[in-house]
């Protein structure tokens, strides 16, 4: 019962993570492309209200006229659409995910003694916490000191990318040396996020409600806050995909298994960047085909440097056994697919189970290398080669 309890929290949970990315990244990709469309109003009436820029946009049988005000109009409306509900409920949707398959079995999902032998497995779950709340204060940090000018201002932001991006690899590396393969991705994914939605409820919202209140007490607001939230939606909008991709590859064995996981990593998130870069460039009008060249060509690197390497021609071998993949599935797998409490309902404890997952079996332990997860089983690469031979014969 616990089992089945667990895969409903993980199937609602991931449900609500992915409506809520949805609607988060949706609106960061909409309100980029508006900001970049909107045009200078060339009618007196909305010159003399303050409009700053216009647009008309048909959609769903409607028309939609949006326009931007610099400064708010002399009667603010009481009723405020603030978008930020979304940010908020894709981190505590995507963190309870976390807690409820990682943290809450820690010795299964988060380590794997080949890569780091922790000390007690509250020790990983300790250090993955650290991993998401560390990044965001050293980016924060970055933001404050770096990307401040000496009166205070918003200066040039290369300095903190450039701080982003060291502090990017450095995790990748230290998380793919820490953590089992697939936990370290979604941590890196997740550090990122977490910057993310730190800059909605830390500086993003405060900052629009402080000019706000300042502007219904009849001050003049502070131009800072605006500063402020718009160099961190900037930021914001470049992590969006690679968030997505890391949380995305994390699935993939032959990513997170790989010899040099991190380096994979990092070139896949380089790839979302260069295309996070055209589309913004997009908006503004701009087609920046060199962008979507690099991220081609960082994804065609990727694929041509992890192709397996042919293998040698090798003399014709017996046939494998029923008995034999038996007893390597009684060894590695009986721990997690037996009886009515198997993972995911696949049971591998008959010969007539195992033979109907022939498939499933040939994919997740030999092609993908996701099983046993993290490979806590410690199966061979022989009982590997063996079960796939299996698998694939007539």
């Amino acid at each position: 019962m616990d089992i089945y309890l667990l895969d409903w929290a993980n199937l609602l949970l991931r449900w609500l993570h992915v409506i809520t990315v949805i609607a988060w990244i949706g609106a960061s990709f909409y309100f980029v492309w508006l900001d970049n469309h909107l045009l200078k109003p060339t009618a007196e009436d909305l010159k003399a209200k303050g409009v700053d820029g216009e647009l008309w946009a048909v959609h769903g049988g409607g028309f939609y006229n949006p326009q931007k005000y610099m400064v708010a109009p002399a009667n603010l409306p009481k009723d405020l659409h603030w978008f930020y509900w979304e940010s908020y409920w894709t981190w505590m949707s995507g963190f309870a995910l976390f807690v409820v398959l990682y943290l809450c079995n820690p010795s299964q999902m988060l380590i794997d003694t080949r890569v780091h032998e922790w000390g007690a497995p509250w020790h990983a779950v300790l250090a993955a916490i650290g991993f998401l709340f560390g990044g965001a204060a050293a980016y924060d940090i970055a933001c404050q000191t770096l990307g401040r000018t000496k009166d205070g201002g918003i200066g040039n932001d290369g300095r903190v990318m450039a701080v982003v991006v060291v502090v990017v690899i450095f995790a990748s590396w230290l998380a793919c040396h820490l953590f089992a393969g697939r936990a370290a991705f979604l941590i890196v994914g997740a550090m990122l996020a977490t910057m993310m939605t730190a800059n909605v409820a830390h500086w993003i919202i405060p900052g629009q409600k402080k000019v706000i209140a300042q502007m219904r007490a009849g001050q003049k607001p502070d131009p800072i806050h605006g500063q402020r939230g718009k160099q961190r939606s900037v930021h914001n909008t470049y992590f969006g995909l690679p968030v997505l991709i890391a949380m995305l590859s994390n699935h993939y064995g032959m990513l997170t298994q790989h010899a040099h996981n991190w380096m994979v990593l990092c070139v896949l998130m380089a790839a979302g960047v260069a295309i996070r870069i055209f589309f913004v460039k997009r908006h503004k009008g701009v087609n920046s085909w060199g962008s979507v060249a690099l991220a081609l060509a960082l994804l065609a690197g990727l694929i041509v440097w992890m192709a397996p390497k042919p293998q040698p021609a090798v003399a014709a071998v017996a046939p494998v056994t029923l008995e034999q993949v038996q007893a390597i599935a009684t060894q590695r797998c009986l721990m997690c697919h037996t009886g009515d409490v198997a993972q995911k309902g696949v049971r591998l404890d008959t010969a007539e189970t195992l033979t109907a997952h022939k498939a499933q079996i040939h994919q997740q332990v030999a092609v993908q290398r996701l099983m046993p997860l993290n490979n806590a089983t410690a199966m061979t690469e022989e009982e590997r080669a063996l079960m796939a031979r299996w698998a694939l014969q007539k």
